[in-house]
């Protein structure tokens, strides 16, 4: 019997009461449809969807009396795209689950990413940092350490080891994607284990490097900055420079914005690619307005190689008001009615910028462009390794210094143990494993949230953590439809170091 298929969605277009947008959440298919086709689609639906964390789904219409029966033709169309189907509910799960199955495996396969974190120790002391309890608790100072030479030889043993799990045979040079976390992994103190890191990585065939750092002491790896060596770096700043020496301190109190806006300057001049992540809250949200003009007066968004997005501060430690947050749907909303009021705001792209981007991209591509589909949230969940000065191995940066969650271990002659268990954890996540997501129409455009913030809010990492994406997905979509409409020019203003 045919009827709706539970994974479509229905998107609304601001000052259009004739026509909407159907997505289609496992087909990749965005169609325009008139508002008569889709109530007679929503008239087919057998169930509304499972309840989300945050935010509610698209309203549902309300359908009196008969509903016009579309043309064969569109009922053709409509099928051959997937919103009209004749599986039942449980076979189009099933369906989907199997899906999601193969792409995770898919995904799994190849060439893992490495993270390399040379300590856990960091100048700053940030109130909002995850790890402020590694530097202020003495409990845990035995972790600040810096990485010594023969962990290094370790970790490349082992690397080898890592990558037959993943299908990678033989003994030819590889290319190999190599990032730096801390702490702060740029102290000038973990610069001679950085260059060790990368010299040897260069030796053994092709290599790319990033960094997620803090940007204070990167004058100490200027030689090191270039397009083939240290190419990519994520910068965080907090609002211009008054608000920014206020939240991001130095442990003598002190501020860090003109150290780190000098270092930046001079990443641009070498041609590294420069992300900035903009930590705001309900406290900051207005100063970025005045932030924007200091990055325009410093001629950085003249620079190609120079993006800037938005991230909601998460309330991970005492030290945090959680009322002074945002979720991730609340900050793009804050930021869109910054964007109209401020012209120089173009400069900083919104949280869901990468949603529109591909949607935009679709709609340029006159449906010959398929969206990327995350089965999973990120690449915790697939092929990622992270290596502390410990011999741990993690699957998660915001886990690391946990050895309850600690993936493996390498040994002193490279051998790689792996805890089945907690491996397991990790990299069986996908949306279709938990029934909120397995059920739900934006799983694969969502891949079910971060599993550190679901474990927080449910206690369990195999659950769902939406933070508002039913609404940012539709928003961001009608507005991608909107510009496209309009032949406004496509701009990329998100550059995220790590596919995290």
């Amino acid at each position: 019997m045919l009827r709706t298929s539970n994974y479509t969605i229905y998107v609304d277009l601001p000052g259009n009461s004739e026509e909407m947008l159907l997505v289609h959440g496992y087909t990749g298919a965005y169609d325009k449809v008139s508002r008569r086709v889709a109530t007679y689609m929503r008239s087919l639906e057998r169930r509304r969807p499972p309840k989300p964390l945050y935010g509610d789904w698209s309203p549902e219409a309300e359908v009196e009396g008969q509903v016009p029966l579309p043309s064969e033709g569109t009922l053709q169309v409509l099928k051959r795209r997937g919103y009209l189907t004749e599986m039942s509910p449980e076979s189009e799960a099933e369906f989907f689950t199997a899906v999601t199955d193969r792409l995770h495996q898919r995904k799994i396969l190849g060439m893992p990413s490495y993270i390399v974190m040379p300590t856990y120790n960091c100048n700053l002391r940030c109130s909002y940092c995850f790890q402020d309890h590694m530097r202020t608790d003495q409990r845990f100072g035995h972790l600040l350490r810096t990485m010594r030479p023969e962990m290094v030889d370790r970790i490349f043993a082992g690397l080898p080891k890592i990558e037959a799990l993943h299908g990678i045979e033989g003994d030819g040079p590889r290319a190999r994607r190599i990032g730096f976390f801390g702490g702060e992994p740029l102290l000038e103190a973990s610069r001679p284990t950085v260059q060790y890191i990368m010299d040897k990585a260069l030796a053994l065939g092709t290599a790319a490097f990033w960094a997620v750092t803090n940007g204070t002491e990167l004058h100490a790896y200027e030689a090191l900055l270039s397009p083939e060596k240290l190419s990519q770096l994520q910068i965080t700043i907090d609002g211009p420079p008054q608000e920014h020496d206020r939240r991001r301190i130095y442990a003598d109190g002190s501020g860090s914005y003109e150290r780190i806006a000098r270092n930046i300057s001079m990443a641009l001049d070498h041609g590294v690619y420069v992300s900035i992540r903009l930590n705001v809250d309900r406290n900051n949200v207005q100063t970025l307005p005045e932030l924007a003009e200091e990055f325009v007066a410093r001629g950085w968004d003249s620079q190609p190689r120079f993006s800037v997005y938005t991230a909601p501060i998460r309330a991970e430690n005492e030290n945090t008001d959680a009322k002074s947050t945002f979720n991730t749907w609340e900050l793009d909303q804050a930021v869109a009615v910054l964007h109209e009021q401020h012209a120089q705001m173009t400069v900083i792209g919104r949280p869901d910028s990468s949603i529109k981007q591909q949607a935009r991209q679709i709609f340029g591509a006159s449906g010959a462009s398929m969206p990327t589909f995350r089965e999973s949230f990120c690449s915790a969940h697939t092929r990622m390794y992270i290596f502390d000065a410990f011999a741990d191995i993690y699957a998660c940066w915001d886990r690391t210094g946990d050895p309850t969650v600690r993936i493996g271990r390498l040994d002193e002659d490279g051998s790689v143990t792996l805890n089945t268990t907690v491996n397991h954890l990790w990299r069986s996540r996908t949306v279709a494993s938990n029934p909120v997501c397995r059920n739900c129409r934006y799983a694969l455009h969502c891949g079910g949230g971060c599993a550190v913030l679901a474990l927080g809010k449910t206690g369990e990492y195999h659950s769902n953590f939406c933070d508002g994406f039913a609404s940012r997905f539709r928003s961001s979509v009608a507005e991608a439809y909107l510009e496209h409409v309009r032949g406004e020019e496509l701009t990329v203003t998100s550059g995220r170091v790590c596919d995290q």
